[in-house]
């Protein structure tokens, strides 16, 4: 009876050995990206940038402004704690008080339209780079590419071998130049007809 079990168990192992012989299936191919420093390297997301600075860079200045002069309401107010009337003191309170209203107000908007043009780049940009990662990937083999730039990403390490962040903007830079609209032809001048 031993050694029909010890013949089955034989027969099983050699069973599930069998596989094994045969060739193995190639290992995954795995990259990660930083898709958020992928997005701000390409050009498009350096002039998305420029862009975003030009229109919010004023806006900054002017709130900067408006912060400066509630501060400089607040010193008034505690310098002249003891000289001032109440009446002056309430009035400088209500200043105060409207002036920082108007500016959170204005923060809060400007804020949210920053936000909203960020995202509408980030989409833009994002979409094309991602068109451009999917023929890499499949160009060189790739199973899997993860991003790595979220704080949540569940990687914890990944070797610099891996990272194909600098080769997807220089390939994203490289098909945008060639996608991008080149100067029309000139048009073909016609010639009068001459009469023979």
């Amino acid at each position: 009876m031993k050694k029909v079990i010890g013949t089955l168990a034989a027969a099983l192992l050699a069973a599930a050995g069998a596989p094994a012989q045969t060739p193995a299936a190639q290992p995954a191919k795995i990259a990660v990206i930083n898709m958020q420093a992928a997005i701000v390297g390409t050009r498009d997301g350096q002039k998305a940038a420029a862009d975003l600075d030009g229109k919010y860079g004023p806006k900054r200045k002017a709130v900067d402004a408006q912060q400066a002069e509630i501060n400089q309401l607040r010193e008034q107010l505690q310098k002249g704690q003891n000289t001032l009337s109440d009446a002056a003191k309430n009035e400088i309170y209500k200043n105060i008080d409207q002036k920082t209203k108007t500016l959170n107000r204005d923060m809060e908007d400007d804020q949210a339209d920053l936000e909203q043009d960020q995202s509408r780049y980030i989409q833009e940009i994002g979409q094309k780079l991602g068109v451009v990662i999917n023929k890499y990937a499949r160009d060189n083999g790739y199973s899997l590419v993860i991003d790595v730039s979220g704080q949540q990403s569940p990687v914890i390490f990944a070797s610099n071998t891996i990272d194909i962040t600098k080769q997807i903007i220089d390939l994203y830079d490289t098909n945008a130049a060639a996608m991008a609209p080149s100067t029309p032809p000139a048009a073909p001048q016609i010639q009068p007809a001459t009469a023979k």
